[in-house]
């Protein structure tokens, strides 16, 4: 029997049940006919987006077979649930224009029996959608309680076909017999805070968590936003606030895309998280903190965020995306690829161009250029501390990807582009997905049109899609910093219900990733008098990509297991080579190298000290007064 709930308050309150999210499986998605398998009930899922071309496997909607008001997308909640409401998009589609103007609801417990949802004694006609993206939330007048419901369209755009994208509201009903759910959930013990923060929420967190652990923590910004916003970040260290000699500098940043915001809400967990390990003597989180300087930027794009924060279901899938003046800010840095790959066609590596800290072209530092102050900040911030290793989260998929992220073939969409370092980056983006509750798993349906599970939940950026002047390729030919995104979650902006089940797929994968910044060789070039060279070039042989000491003359080369040839060299010195070991356990190699002044470089600084004028030795000068007076006496006689 179905039953009508008397509390009209609780409409609101009922989470999406997962269509968006692939907690509601397909074999529990039904349509009343079907236009091909690729527009399937499968494919009715909210922000669903289509491939680049149509007629293929993972088109953009469900379109009907035929279209009439007779058709029906149906929803199996596989127990008893309290429906409230229904969310409606269009076709995700370049090509076509599809959408559903105005439906009926119904709901059944046996899938046979109907009932349509009701205002007194007429059929409740809702308003659909007015195009085929902006995503519209309809309210049942009395939440019903079934286990089926279906959206049945009355009306659709006159030059289009019955095309729907769908999301339903409902609150499932306790049902302890029920083995599918209970298989299925996923419970969390930590004790954190798990709820969309505002920015003004987000700063209060930040500096709860610093209170909870002042010795471990210091929040600092690293610019504003557009629109005046501080780009906050916070340390975490066991001596916050300075390099230490011989520390790796690690780094995640979320938010740069402002709509995908379960990054940004990952970030705050894993701060609190951290906090609370180390003060309960955590053995593993104490040596994180206390080998490694840790820095969590939650937001890059604040003004993105504040767009998204409408609501959770009804912010689409690009409001908030760029920034305030309408820039991606993750492509937003300076493609240093085609500087790297012209100079290496001319063979000017490495003498004119070097195969590291690619200088940033003039025109890009003009006032004029397009490059949003978010990016300034982080290209300022990424000069600023020696990162070795870093990573941004995203959404809307399920994946990790890694350098390059630009073709190299010109004009070419998608192609495997590997940099020199290819066997560190993919050992890398594995050690996070392969950690992930979900992105290697082989039943995990896809997001979207890519299967990424089968390639271990990882990609060269440049193979799923070209994209020039990115964070990731800016970072490794500008900096020391290895950089790598993690696509964290199939929907963009989960609801605050989903947060806990989020936290617990990421949570070991977030510290997994952060311990590999200890892979590798580290150690500090030295000159005769053992002090640190700063901007020594640290190269290994093999491997056609460099990097440079910190301040201190202390280095870190991620390096996969083996044995290296390593050559240490700075202006004004020699050069020295030893051979460097890798191992297989966790924790890297020290590697040091002292290396002398070249006579080239003792000359010309003792030339610049005396202003490049001849050295007049006082021994000299008595020396050069005898042959004269000698031939003087000898002209007088």
């Amino acid at each position: 029997m179905i039953q009508r709930s008397t509390k009209r308050k609780a409409n609101i309150k009922c989470p999406p049940m997962g269509l968006e999210t692939m907690k509601i499986d397909d074999f529990q998605l039904h349509a009343s006919t079907t236009k091909r398998y690729g527009l399937g009930a499968h494919r009715g899922r909210l922000n669903i987006q289509a491939g680049l071309y149509e007629d293929d496997l993972y088109d953009g909607a469900w379109c009907a077979g035929r279209d009439d008001p007779l058709q029906w997308f149906e929803v199996d909640a596989r127990r008893l649930t309290k429906f409230t409401g229904v969310i409606t998009q269009g076709r995700s589609s370049l090509w076509s224009s599809d959408w559903v103007t105005s439906y009926k609801v119904m709901v059944s417990n046996d899938s046979h029996t109907w009932v349509t949802i009701r205002n007194g004694s007429e059929d409740v006609i809702f308003r659909g959608n007015q195009e085929k993206e902006i995503p519209v939330r309809n309210i049942l007048p009395t939440p019903m309680v079934a286990r089926y419901i279906r959206v049945s369209p009355q009306s659709w755009f006159s030059s289009g076909n019955i095309c729907m994208r769908v999301e339903i509201l409902g609150c499932p009903l306790p049902d302890p017999n029920n083995y599918y759910r209970r298989r299925n959930e996923v419970i969390t013990t930590d004790k954190l805070d798990f709820k969309h923060h505002s920015y003004k929420d987000m700063r209060q967190l930040m500096k709860v968590v610093n209170e909870m652990c002042p010795n471990i923590t210091r929040i600092y910004n690293i610019g504003k936003s557009y629109n005046g916003l501080k780009l906050y970040a916070i340390e975490i260290s066991d001596n916050p606030g300075e390099h230490e000699a011989g520390e790796p500098e690690f780094r995640y940043t979320a938010g740069s895309h402002g709509n995908e915001v379960l990054g940004r809400e990952l970030l705050l967990l894993l701060m609190q998280f951290m906090c609370m390990e180390y003060l309960s003597g955590n053995p593993r989180i104490r040596h994180l903190v206390e080998e490694t300087r840790i820095h969590l930027l939650p937001s890059v794009n604040p003004d993105g965020y504040e767009k998204a924060f409408e609501g959770s279901e009804l912010s689409g899938w690009s409001l908030g995306r760029w920034s305030s003046n309408g820039i991606d800010i993750h492509h937003n840095f300076p493609d240093l690829n085609t500087i790297l790959w012209e100079a290496e066609a001319k063979k000017w590596t490495p003498r004119k161009t070097s195969n590291h800290h690619i200088p940033i072209p003039e025109w890009y530092l003009s006032n004029n250029a397009s490059v949003a102050v978010e990016t300034r900040a982080l290209i300022t911030w990424m000069e600023k501390i020696p990162f070795v290793l870093g990573g941004n989260l995203q959404g809307g998929e399920l994946v990790v990807t890694f350098p390059y992220d630009k073709t190299r073939t010109q004009g070419v969409t998608r192609e495997s582009t590997p940099t020199p370092d290819d066997h560190v980056f993919r050992w890398l983006a594995f050690s996070y997905s392969s950690t992930h509750r979900r992105m290697t798993d082989a039943s995990q349906r896809v997001c979207h049109t890519e299967n990424f599970a089968k390639e271990d939940g990882t990609i060269n950026g440049a193979s799923w899609h070209t994209a020039a002047g990115s964070m990731n390729d800016f970072s490794y030919l500008h900096t020391n910093c290895f950089e790598l995104s993690m696509y964290v979650g199939c929907d963009k902006f989960p609801h605050e219900s989903e947060l806990p089940e989020e936290w617990e797929n990421n949570r070991e994968s977030l510290l997994v990733f952060m311990e590999q910044v200890h892979r590798g060789i580290k150690g500090v070039v030295r000159d005769a008098q053992g002090r640190g060279i700063p901007n020594a070039t640290i190269s290994v042989e093999g491997i056609n990509h460099d990097i440079r000491t910190a301040a201190d003359g202390d280095y870190w080369r991620l390096l996969n297991p083996g044995e290296y040839r390593v050559t240490a060299r700075a202006q004004g010195y020699g050069l020295t080579s030893k051979k460097c070991e890798v191992g297989y356990e966790m924790g890297t190699s020290t590697c040091d190298f002292t290396i002398g002044r070249t006579n080239l470089s003792r000359i010309k600084e003792i030339m610049e000290r005396f202003n490049k004028q001849p050295i007049r030795l006082p021994h000299s000068n008595k020396q050069l007064q005898a042959p004269r007076s000698r031939e003087r006496r000898q002209g007088t006689s």
